[in-house]
C-alpha cells in the first residue's frame, strides 16, 4: 500500500476543481478531512430546552465592588508608597 497526499478545492457548488488523474481499474481508500470552511459562518446557539431560562442581570464585570472614593484612596496610597512615603504603608 502508499499513500499519497491530495489537497482538493471545491466552487462555490460544492464541485471538485482541477479533479486529478487517477491511475485506471485501481482502488482508492479516501479519508477525507475539511482544512477550512471560511465561506460558512458557523452560529452557536443554546439548546431549546434552555430558551427563555436565563434572565440578564447585567454584566459582572463592569459592576465594581469598590466604592469610587475607596478606589481613589487606594490609588493615591499606592502613589504615595512608590514615592516612598513611610507613612503610607501603616
Amino acid at each position: 500500500m502508499q499513500a499519497e497526499k491530495l489537497i482538493l478545492e471545491t466552487d462555490e457548488h460544492g464541485e471538485l476543481i482541477d479533479v486529478p488523474r487517477l491511475p485506471p481499474r485501481t482502488r482508492f481508500e479516501a479519508i477525507l478531512l475539511v482544512l477550512d470552511r471560511a465561506s460558512q459562518p458557523r452560529t452557536r446557539q443554546p439548546p431549546p430546552e434552555l430558551r427563555g431560562s436565563v434572565t440578564w442581570m447585567g454584566d459582572p464585570f463592569f459592576a465594581s465592588v469598590v466604592q469610587e472614593d475607596e478606589w481613589e484612596a487606594s490609588i493615591e496610597r499606592t502613589g504615595r508608597q512608590i514615592a516612598g512615603d513611610p507613612e503610607a504603608f501603616e
